[in-house]
């Protein structure tokens, strides 16, 4: 285990999670707009009914520890039930991953390859990779750069704080790419241009990550 202060445990997950869950609920209308130019339009919907969900389920929940995995767990299995489309499995199921890599409390370079773990649990479901104009463009440089941060020595909200960076940076990457995967793909050569609905939510969602672990 790392030991650098502070460590990323069951407190800061639960606040991840609502934080979460309030970037969600300020940025639905961004997501639908750019999931309509591309998709089918309910990405910001489909999310924030998700999140709001996770925020319920975790309501009075006291994890056995001190770790992060409880927290991180439930709030898969809770958008996995709770969020259609693609997004739900995808995102439940990395949750799920990273949260099986945390029982204990967590420091940058534990919780980059947790993170890892769920980026794989991604790419192995959505059988995507980097450049296909999907979540894996900004959930993979996010992993990266906490993994640098980390072997750099960076503190917590520092490493988070670059993970956040890079998956934004990420996300705006996706407007020229043409999509190969998902509903995107059926457009061709049409979905250039556009920026992609799922690294964006990724990227609220390192931010939100960020946000809570410099507080």
């Amino acid at each position: 285990m790392d030991f650098d202060t502070p460590l990323f445990d069951s407190t800061l997950a639960e606040a991840w999670i609502r934080a979460a869950a309030a970037a969600v609920e300020k940025e639905q209308d961004r997501l639908t707009e750019l999931d309509s130019a591309i998709g089918d339009g309910d990405h910001g919907s489909n999310l924030r009914r998700g999140f709001d969900a996770a925020r319920t389920a975790l309501d009075g929940f006291q994890p056995a520890g001190p770790g992060a995995g409880a927290v991180l767990t439930r709030t898969g299995t809770t958008l996995v039930s709770k969020v259609g489309g693609a997004s739900g499995p995808l995102y439940g199921k990395a949750f799920r991953a990273v949260g099986a890599a945390l029982p204990e409390p967590a420091g940058p370079a534990a919780l980059a390859e947790a993170l890892a773990a769920g980026l794989d649990a991604i790419r192995i479901l959505g059988k995507a990779e980097p450049g296909d104009k999907t979540i894996v463009d900004a959930w993979t440089p996010a992993v990266a750069a906490l993994r640098a941060a980390a072997a750099a020595g960076a503190p917590l909200a520092e490493a988070t704080a670059a993970a956040a960076e890079a998956a934004e940076q990420g996300a705006l990457d996706t407007v020229p790419l043409r999509a190969r995967k998902g509903r995107a793909s059926y457009l061709g050569e049409r979905s250039t241009g556009h920026q992609d609905p799922g690294a964006t939510s990724t990227a609220l969602l390192f931010r939100a990550l960020a946000d809570v672990t410099r507080r």
